[in-house]
């Protein structure tokens, strides 16, 4: 019988105990392994939230403020933007392409985005993906409103459904625009970026909004503006919050940057946005570092609870000890069974760990998808991820050492001896 079969059988006849140990070893793996996995696919998520756009333009403000207001829709710009002032950068030779963005209504809690149809060509997020349409088409008329998926999933609209909007930015808005409903005209795929919390409409649409609307109050019943008189007025809009820019070349991204930030006419700021999510990830990374470093104290004390059983067994095991030492086992064979028990431990915590991760994962990515706008990925374990459970694997093993050890110097008489 080889060494390996006399530890599994020895692991069978102490099961219960055995069991629990693996158990605890695997549900801290889970812990690590799926703290791992969220802090991955969390910063991906967060540095591919805008992709394929050279340059973020706003007033002027510091750089993670505009990236909040503009790329997250979170909080609000120090300024707005004329509408002259954008067609006159954007006339620039080096620019391919630019998307306005107007802020500042909501509905239920959502951010309204006044934009134009360069959104949707143009636009990208993750790895260069474009928003695609779950079903519906693009707003086209005056009233027409697009819904990012969690918008949709959570208040249950569908196609060619009346929707009013809301003044502010507040989600029990005493100040809505129940006199111009907008018609839900598309919904986008999930995305997994703010894009899936928004509500998009054309920059005509804001305008026609607030027509009527005097220094951000209601207007009274005889100035108020019918939704069919507005169709024929004109709604060029007057400024934006924010655009967002393509360029032909990235080689003249630092010279746009430098004209829109020494811009006369106004104060503005340009970003690169992708060095500006590396700022940010960098502010709010600090917790998913301490979430990742309590991970580990928890598979270093599942491996202690490990050493413990098997140490507080060894008093117990002593005349089996001492009757494999009497058959003709050497103590070379009693450190080897030792350490192999300690690597099934380890191996058998690890992989029934990864089971549990796994099942958890197909179980709450839904929830996190709707809930956080997050997608986990379900794929097979990256290499760092590989890495760990190697780590957790030897640690089991070499800390298999202690007790090898301790039943190595075990005399043949101690385990004989009949204590009265």
């Amino acid at each position: 019988m080889s060494i390996l079969q006399l530890a599994l059988k020895s692991l069978n006849n102490r099961k219960t105990t055995a069991l629990l140990t693996i158990l605890s070893i695997a549900v801290s793996v889970a812990l690590l392994l799926g703290v791992e996995r969220l802090r991955v696919e969390a910063r991906n998520s967060f540095t591919s939230t805008v992709s394929g756009t050279d340059l973020v333009v706003g007033a002027r403000s510091s750089s993670l403020s505009l990236l909040l207001y503009s790329v997250f829709h979170m909080g609000n710009a120090t300024n707005n933007i004329t509408w002259e002032t954008y067609q006159d950068l954007t006339s620039d030779s080096a620019v391919a392409w630019s998307i306005p963005i107007a802020l500042g209504d909501s509905h239920r809690g959502y951010r309204v985005v006044g934009t134009s149809q360069e959104m949707f060509p143009y636009f990208r997020y993750g790895n260069d993906q474009p928003l695609v349409f779950r079903s519906g088409v693009p707003f086209d008329d005056l009233f027409d409103a697009v819904l990012g998926s969690e918008v949709a999933a959570s208040l249950g609209y569908q196609l060619d459904q009346d929707i009013v909007l809301s003044h502010g930015l507040e989600s029990t808005s005493l100040q809505k625009h129940d006199d111009k409903p907008f018609r839900v005209a598309g919904i986008l795929k999930p995305t997994g970026t703010p894009m899936d919390r928004t509500i998009l409409i054309s920059l005509e649409g804001i305008e026609a909004l607030h027509i009527d609307w005097i220094n951000g109050a209601a207007p009274n019943a005889m100035l108020a503006v019918s939704a069919d008189k507005v169709r024929s007025m004109s709604l060029q809009p007057t400024t934006i919050t924010a655009f967002y820019v393509g360029l032909k070349s990235r080689i003249a991204a630092f010279r746009f940057q430098r004209k829109v930030n020494e811009y006369p006419q106004e104060a503005m700021t340009a970003i690169l946005p992708g060095v500006a999510l590396g700022e940010l990830w960098q502010l709010v990374g600090s917790a998913e570092k301490a979430l990742l470093a309590i991970s580990v104290m928890v598979v270093i004390a599942g491996l202690i609870g490990m050493l413990t059983t098997i140490l507080t067994s060894l008093d117990e095991r002593r005349r089996e000890m001492a009757i494999l030492r009497s058959v003709g086992a050497r103590p070379g064979h009693i450190f080897a069974l030792m350490m192999i028990e300690s690597m099934i431990y380890g191996v058998a915590g690890v992989i029934l760990g990864v089971l549990f991760l796994y099942g958890l994962l197909f179980a709450i990515q839904p929830i996190l998808q709707i809930k956080l706008g997050l997608q986990i990925a379900i794929a097979l374990p990256g290499t760092f991820e590989l890495l760990f459970m190697v780590a957790i694997i030897g640690c089991a093993t070499l800390l298999g050492t202690v007790p090898a050890w301790q039943a190595y110097r075990n005399s043949l008489a101690d385990g004989l001896t009949i204590r009265l």
